[in-house]
């Protein structure tokens, strides 16, 4: 069988234990060789991260140790301008074979903004979307605008067999309720975070003083 790639885009500003989940677990259900974690430098619908580039590059690095399944790529970091997906998909075709399955994975709420994304139709023709979604939220398609709701409809499966890309697949993944906003804001106010997020992730961003400064909302 062709080989599968996972891509898992985000600003991991930090990354935490529901970053790792999503991507272990979507991993085993796709039969995924590897999942690349790909750091944000400039997001184009969010504010920018609160820490410096290199800090999220290394913690998201510490966060996969030991986990030869879960690799980090700093293409987005060491590319000038907004980090658009559909770039960073450009480059990964040429890159690797081309029966080479891309699987790009995101949560339920970003795919019902995906056609806000720059050239957004391009994305099915570059990878697979996955969609991680947890039991008991149900994704309601009537929520999607109308030419977005059109390429679901079409493009939806169980899985994507030999394709390269094409498919749109749902993942359900264990409900975890972490988010790097509530994380920061406690850290702001001097309070626990442990397990949230690794221990090696804990310990670089007590040793660097991370997140102190910021209004704790």
């Amino acid at each position: 069988m062709p080989g599968r790639l996972g891509i898992l885009g985000g600003t991991f500003d930090p990354v935490h234990h529901g970053h790792l989940r999503l991507a272990e677990e979507v991993s085993d259900q796709l039969g995924l060789d590897r999942v690349l974690l790909i750091p944000t430098a400039v997001p184009p619908h969010r504010a920018l991260p609160g820490v410096a580039a290199a800090d999220r590059l290394e913690m998201t690095r510490r966060a996969v140790e030991g986990n030869s399944r879960l690799q980090v790529d700093d293409r987005e970091l060491r590319r000038a301008g907004p980090s658009f997906t559909v770039d960073t998909l450009l480059e990964l075709r040429q890159e690797v074979p081309a029966s080479t399955a891309l699987c790009l994975l995101m949560g339920a709420d970003a795919f019902l903004l995906l056609n806000t994304w720059s050239r957004w139709r391009l994305l099915f023709e570059l990878a697979h979307v996955v969609i991680a979604r947890r039991p008991g939220a149900p994704f309601d398609t009537r929520h999607l605008p109308d030419e977005l709701a059109a390429e679901y409809q079409k493009r939806q499966k169980s899985d994507p067999g030999s394709e390269p890309a094409g498919a749109v697949l749902l993942c359900e993944i264990t409900p975890l309720d972490i988010a790097a906003t509530a994380i920061r804001r406690k850290l702001a106010r001097g309070e626990s975070v442990r397990y949230l997020l690794p221990g090696s992730v804990l310990d670089y961003i007590q040793d660097h003083n991370l997140y102190r400064d910021l209004d704790a909302g």
